[in-house]
């Protein structure tokens, strides 16, 4: 495609230009995922089982603020939501700054907070991708903005290497100050967004009642792939720094196997979206929760570090079939109108439950070890697949049904 054909095509601009934002955005992630548990276990000394607060928080942050979110866009449009959400990421990065240069726990978990509150809207970035495509298009849109990460999962933790230092002997104030960078990229990345204003109608009072749209299987199926494929990743992955740490590894070595996780996270993405079109979503999302269940034994088989990093290139993997599976199912589950607040309903399930996930790591972690840590992993995955079969074999009784009526 030529770079004129390519300018005028105004989803595959959008694409490409949201791909770029979601580059920023999952770099302040990978960033936050290998620094803030570390840096709060700096704060707190010997007490363990709250340094995943601050991880909490953020998905707190993330969870209350993002069905409000979802109802603005909704009202005012993608555009003008996207730049709240990178401002907010600013502040939320000076926040932790503060917070490592003054030593105050409690100003870290604030960071979190508004770093979470932040990404309540970045994370809508995928599905401003489908607003302007095809039904056949909306999965590859998804996914390819989806492969953003890629260059996230190599940006972000190397950042965080690099940035740890640069203000010693305060720790990790780079790696916060470059996060608020980063959002400052963002926020001029979204101004080039172009998305049609939303219609009118598009509001929490549209369409069928949310108690009939949460009936249908094919929410129940969409939640529950996206909630626990999400909560699983997290809490194996806000666990990994605190299980390296105390295994004697650096945080150079925890931030390379976060560097892989991430990575491992976003470069299916490439392809995800091919493969759901080609053997259909159930089946990619029984694959994910497959694959985060390899996970777990890996895990189980040593406290090596190609344990670690194998175990959570397979979580990063394993979470990208389950979650881009369950938007791209979620997003067959509602009319256009229905579109904010079915998107905004789903992300406060699927947050919620991270925020309790991310909670129980480092208790599990601090109380009970890592083993324990990652069995907690397996009867959410079950549900997964049990969930799956389920609607696969309604589907087969109902396309039974039509051809025996014809």
């Amino acid at each position: 495609m030529a770079v004129s054909e390519f300018l005028a095509d105004r989803t595959r601009r959008n694409v490409a230009i949201l791909a770029l934002a979601q580059v920023l955005f999952h770099s302040t992630q990978g960033m936050a995922i290998a620094t803030t548990p570390l840096a709060a276990l700096q704060m707190l000394g010997d007490n363990k089982t709250w340094a995943t607060v601050p991880i909490f928080l953020a998905h707190v942050g993330l969870m209350t603020t993002t069905l409000p979110a979802a109802l603005l866009m909704g009202r005012v449009g993608r555009r003008a939501g996207f730049t709240l959400g990178a401002m907010i990421g600013i502040v939320g990065g000076l926040v932790s700054f503060a917070a490592v240069w003054v030593q105050s726990f409690a100003l870290l978990c604030l960071g979190g907070f508004l770093q979470g509150a932040a990404a309540s809207f970045a994370w809508h970035y995928r599905f401003a991708a489908t607003d302007t495509a095809s039904d056949d298009y909306k999965a590859k849109a998804l996914s390819l903005v989806m492969v953003g990460g890629v260059l996230a999962g190599l940006i972000g933790p190397q950042t965080a290497k690099w940035a740890v230092g640069i203000f010693d002997p305060v720790l990790f104030a780079g790696v916060y100050m470059m996060a608020s960078v980063f959002a400052v990229g963002m926020l001029l990345l979204v101004q080039l967004v172009r998305i049609p204003n939303p219609v009118r109608t598009e509001g929490a009072s549209s369409g069928r009642p949310m108690s009939e749209i949460m009936r249908q299987p094919m929410f129940v199926v969409a939640v529950l792939s996206s909630m626990f494929g999400y909560a699983v990743m997290t809490l194996v992955m806000s666990a990994t720094p605190l299980a390296m740490n105390g295994c004697g590894f650096g945080f150079a070595d925890s931030a390379t196997v976060i560097q892989a996780h991430v990575i491992a996270m976003f470069l299916p993405s490439f392809f995800t979206g091919h493969l759901i079109n080609r053997f259909g979503v159930l089946p990619i999302i029984a694959a994910g929760a497959a694959i985060e269940m390899l996970c777990a034994v890996v895990n189980f088989m040593g406290i090596g570090f190609f344990n670690f990093l194998i175990a959570n290139m397979l979580v990063g993997l394993g979470w990208n079939f389950c979650y881009v599976g369950g938007s791209t199912l979620l997003t067959k589950s509602y009319r256009t109108e229905e579109k904010a607040k079915v998107q905004g309903t789903h992300d406060f399930l699927v947050y919620g439950t991270t925020a309790m996930a991310a909670a129980l790591s480092g208790t599990l972690q601090a109380q009970a070890g890592w083993t324990v840590t990652n069995a907690a992993s397996l009867p959410m995955l079950a549900i997964v697949l049990g969930a799956v079969f389920w609607l696969s074999r309604m589907q087969k009784t109902a396309a039974a049904a039509r051809q025996h009526e014809a």
